[in-house]
């Protein structure tokens, strides 16, 4: 007998995440209500079929889009650190009263689970390599507003008895990654640079390190989520459990496309990390794994870029 599968609601849906994950949803046979103000997404990233309210995550009235037995995505945010270094009351407001007001929505309705999106930001101040969910280290003003919002899942936990999933993502990739960022993501950043011909930009010493995980990975333990009770009251990280420079970054890249373009290396950025490593060893524990080797990852970015069209600027 097939078993009725619920229904999911995605805040943010037309981001990044919010949109690979929505079609990934469609194709598992869920029915999707997207919510997004499109301040960030991008509405041509909203998969076909999704039910659609742009609607800001601070509304009052966001809850009427939200249902008994939902499964809820909580993945909007203010999600840029340079932005949210200059603006935390705006990051307050986005990243704390919106993620409550999510949470509080989700708790009228009677939603089944909701699982909403952290941050790797949590362990910027950290020193211990990987790192596990336990340590954390916020400093930048993003990192502490995603603290804030991990604080209050914590309390709808112990006052209201619900199921609540933390979701720690490094540095993920993938198709409909945000180009459009103040400081937008390395990896679209130089490919979308190198494919016009242009030199990009390397922040600092490009000697800092990241952890890169694929989207589709990422969304492989989204699925596990939704079904696996295991993953309820927990936080996991989300990461590839391997470290690259931003200078391997650009390499590697520069020799998919085949170009001997110099990049142009700026002044370091505040507030970043110096490296970011995830222990996985949770995640791993439930059977995930992430598949997409780097290398892999990068070219079918770049066929994606060249299949999709090169954006007049980031």
């Amino acid at each position: 007998m097939n078993m009725v599968k619920p229904r999911v609601a995605i805040t943010g849906v037309a981001g990044f995440i919010g949109s690979n994950l929505a079609d990934r949803l469609l194709g598992e046979g869920y029915t999707v209500v997207g919510i997004d103000n499109l301040s960030y997404g991008i509405r041509q990233q909203i998969p076909k079929g999704v039910q659609f309210y742009q609607e800001d995550v601070r509304s009052p009235t966001v809850h009427k889009l939200i249902h008994e037995g939902d499964i809820v995505f909580h993945l909007a945010a203010k999600n840029c650190i340079s932005d949210c270094q200059a603006d935390p009351v705006e990051t307050a407001l986005v990243n704390v009263a919106g993620t409550v007001n999510i949470f509080e929505a989700a708790r009228r309705a009677g939603a089944q689970k909701v699982i909403y999106a952290e941050s790797s930001a949590l362990y910027e101040g950290s020193r211990l390599f990987p790192t596990p969910e336990g340590e954390i280290h916020p400093e930048s003003f993003y990192a502490v507003s995603k603290l804030a919002g991990s604080a209050f899942a914590g309390a709808y936990e112990r006052f209201y008895h619900m199921r609540m999933t933390g979701l720690r993502y490094f540095c993920v990739y993938g198709p409909h990654q945000d180009y459009r960022r103040t400081i937008p993501p390395v990896m679209s950043a130089f490919i979308l640079k190198l494919l016009r011909g242009e030199r990009p930009l390397i922040y600092g010493s490009g000697e800092k390190r990241r952890d890169f995980v694929h989207v589709d990975d990422v969304n492989a333990f989204h699925l596990l989520c939704l079904t696996d009770t295991r993953t309820d009251g927990r936080a996991f990280n989300l990461g590839g459990g391997v470290s690259y420079s931003v200078n391997d970054i650009y390499a590697r890249i520069a020799a998919i496309l085949k170009t001997d373009i110099v990049p142009i290396y700026r002044p370091d950025l505040p507030g970043e990390a110096q490296e970011t490593l995830a222990d996985i060893s949770a995640a791993q524990a439930l059977g995930w794994h992430p598949t997409v080797a780097l290398d892999e990852g990068l070219r079918g970015l770049v066929a994606y870029y060249r299949a999709t069209g090169i954006p007049r600027q980031e």
